[in-house]
């Protein structure tokens, strides 16, 4: 097994992406910056602890994509209360960083109970 073939992975990369697109025309660039790092955390973290050797460094990485969800989340909210995001976007993109972090706490929870 791949990191690429986790769901987790997969769908938090497409998340990133919407955002990097979203977000490139944002003139706001200390926003822009924030927004999409947080974003892109999201599916670096779990490539990094899929590749690591240990069971509690791939839960720290998975943690810390978990919590890269929530600051997307924090995000977004802001982003949509200042007009930066329509209420659509926003509505998905918190409902999609919510699942995943769902998911990866799932993750997280499985290999520490192994």
């Amino acid at each position: 097994m791949r990191f690429e073939d986790l769901d987790a992975w997969r769908r938090s990369a497409r998340l990133s992406a919407d955002v990097y697109k979203y977000m490139s025309g944002n003139r706001d660039f200390g926003f822009r910056d924030q927004i999409t790092r947080s974003a892109l955390s999201i599916p670096c973290n779990i490539a990094e602890g899929f590749e690591r050797g240990s069971t509690r460094e791939r839960a720290n990485f998975w943690y810390y994509a978990k919590g890269s969800a929530g600051e997307l989340r924090t995000q977004v909210y802001i982003g949509r209360e200042i007009g930066y995001l329509d209420r659509a976007t926003a509505r998905h993109w918190i409902k999609e960083a919510m699942e995943l972090s769902k998911i990866l706490h799932a993750m997280i929870q499985g290999i520490r109970h192994r």
